[in-house]
């Protein structure tokens, strides 16, 4: 440890409770420590031995997503208009949570072992007296509230004067049957004729979310477990413990990786879309871009590969270095189908003789590029200074998708080209005829 900060009670920064406090521990450098996994799993250990107190260690994000500050990395939010629904049933959800193996550090923002006094007025007891139930609460927040009633001014400065009982009062229950009502008559009454004292226990806090009631669930994934297991599982708890009536969504970076999920494979599917279109306008033709991009898939499973070799998460820096893959890899299948399709109009050679051409031809080209790219990405895969391991997935999905793809669409290129080149052709020939046909019956009768 190289330092420490610690806040206590409602410092603010979604820590708003009294009963709550937070450590920010700055590790040494990352040559003179473990790695920060080990340092928590060992945290986790001893803290979970303290008694009276229950710690929840954490690493924080390499960018912290949503306002929100919670005990875990990741939320789920409830909400709901009537907390008689919304408490229960996040309860049950919690306890469901705490029991799964696929999540831990499960904790939430709701806390109903607060003590509490509820005071039940005896309104036509105090009718009876002339005390409304408007004196009740002005008594009430004049004892236990903050209400300003004079300020003191100096030379210098000024003052502003709190009404409130004795500190020894405030947290004394029967210090509330000393407290006297004024009457309509002037007369002093005591609380206790007018109400009745309840005891109970209630929420710290009612948290809010969107001006509606919200329990809020944290939690952090077991070790093995991804993010995405990881939501699976408290969505599959939400709908066996939760009632139809609330509304529910994840929130900070658990929020954004649904949110990402399902947008990058959009992006990943337009962006491979508008290649083929560019490509087809280019070689004016709905076959030869087919063949450039038949190297994306191998692409795609050898970065896979990588990361499951490596046991690294499909991160959203993982998806970044796909899409950064689809624009290096085709351009090895563009190098020999230009050359290929120059071959066979230039010098009428089949296509089997010009695609195995243009692969010797452009090994070369092909090699120096593709090094330059692998190259250029081990640092950022193999990188293990401050906050590599966010980076790190961005370089192994370039490197390994690069090794994979290398090895395969030199043999798989030639071979697809050569397929699908007779397509080509039947679909160009049949253009010409109808061209043909169309100048035909456009020519003028003699």
């Amino acid at each position: 440890m190289e330092a420490l900060m610690s806040t206590a009670g409602g410092s603010g920064g979604g820590n708003s409770a009294a009963n709550t406090g937070r450590l920010q521990v700055t590790l040494k450098p990352r040559d003179k420590r473990v790695d920060v996994n080990e340092v928590v799993a060992e945290l986790r250990r001893k803290l979970a031995r303290l008694p009276g107190i229950t710690a929840y260690p954490q690493i924080p994000p390499a960018i912290q997503i949503g306002g929100r500050t919670s005990k875990s990395q990741y939320q789920f939010t409830m909400q709901g208009s009537d907390v008689a629904t919304l408490y229960p049933a996040a309860a049950r959800l919690i306890d469901a949570a705490r029991r799964s193996g696929k999540l831990q550090d499960v904790t939430s923002d709701l806390q109903l072992n607060n003590p509490q006094v509820t005071v039940k007025i005896d309104r036509t007891r105090a009718a009876t007296f002339g005390v409304s139930v408007d004196q009740i609460e002005t008594s009430l927040y004049d004892a236990y509230g903050s209400r300003q009633v004079s300020t003191i001014y100096t030379p210098s400065n000024e003052y502003f004067v709190i009404l409130e009982l004795l500190p020894q009062y405030q947290t004394d229950i029967s210090a509330l049957d000393l407290l006297f009502v004024k009457s309509s008559s002037g007369r002093l009454v005591p609380l206790g004729s007018l109400a009745m004292l309840e005891k109970s226990s209630g929420p710290v806090a009612v948290n809010h979310s969107g001006q509606l009631p919200s329990v809020t669930l944290s939690f952090n994934l077991a070790d093995g477990v991804s993010l995405g297991e990881g939501t699976a599982e408290v969505q599959r708890l939400a709908l066996q413990n939760l009632p139809s009536g609330l509304t529910t969504g994840f929130s900070g970076t658990a929020q954004v990786f649904q949110a990402t999920q399902a947008g990058l494979m959009v992006l990943v599917v337009l962006a491979v879309f508008v290649i083929y279109v560019v490509l087809g306008i280019l070689y004016e033709s709905f076959i030869h871009p087919l063949t450039i991009l038949s190297g994306i898939p191998f692409a795609a499973f050898g970065a896979l590969l990588a990361l499951l070799v490596c046991h690294v998460e499909l991160s959203v820096f993982a998806f970044v270095g796909i899409i950064l893959l689809i624009g290096i890899v085709k351009k090895n299948a563009i190098m020999m189908v230009d050359f290929a399709l120059e071959a066979e109009h230039r010098e009428g050679l089949p296509a089997a003789e010009s695609i195995v051409q243009a692969a010797h031809v452009r090994f070369r080209p092909i090699m120096m590029t593709t090094m330059a790219a692998l190259v250029g990405s081990l640092p950022v895969a193999m990188a293990t200074g401050a906050g590599a391991e966010s980076r790190r997935p961005l370089g192994i999905v370039v490197v390994g998708g690069l090794l994979f793809s290398q090895l395969i669409t030199l043999y798989i290129t030639p071979v697809i080209y050569t397929y699908l080149d007779p397509f080509n052709r039947r679909v160009e020939q049949q253009l010409a005829r109808e061209e043909a046909a169309a100048g035909r019956s456009l020519a003028p009768a003699t």
